[in-house]
């Protein structure tokens, strides 16, 4: 089992930056395929994008590509989600999460961290 605290979230104006951490507890991190995800208010919770155990491989949505970048430090323990450009339509809360080899299905989960864009 892993456990996740995702730290970074905050406030920022429309074009700006700002980069999410994701802490993952244990020694397999670099076992598990990671994620991130974010809910708006209102709506359900949606895919941002993912990395692969390795950090060699990452997709994203459509409405992120481009803009967001996810990396990971399996060293540290660490994924990480580069956010440029922010627009207001970005402010949600943000979550990581964590899936076992070979599956799909995200099993574990951060508690989140509020982004908030400001036009």
């Amino acid at each position: 089992q892993v456990q996740l605290v995702e730290s970074g979230g905050g406030l920022v104006q429309a074009g700006g930056s700002l980069r999410l951490a994701c802490a993952a507890s244990g020694r397999t991190f670099s076992s598990y395929g990671m994620g991130w995800f974010r809910q708006a208010p209102g709506t359900e919770r949606e895919f941002v994008g993912g990395i692969s155990r390795s950090g060699n491989l990452a997709n994203y949505a459509d409405s992120v590509k481009g803009r967001f970048t996810i990396s990971r430090d399996n060293a540290k323990n660490t994924v990480y989600l580069q956010m440029n450009s922010l627009k207001p339509e970005d402010t949600a809360v943000y979550y990581c999460a964590a899936r076992n080899y070979g599956e799909s299905k995200y099993d574990y989960w951060g508690q989140g961290t509020q982004v908030t864009v400001s036009s």
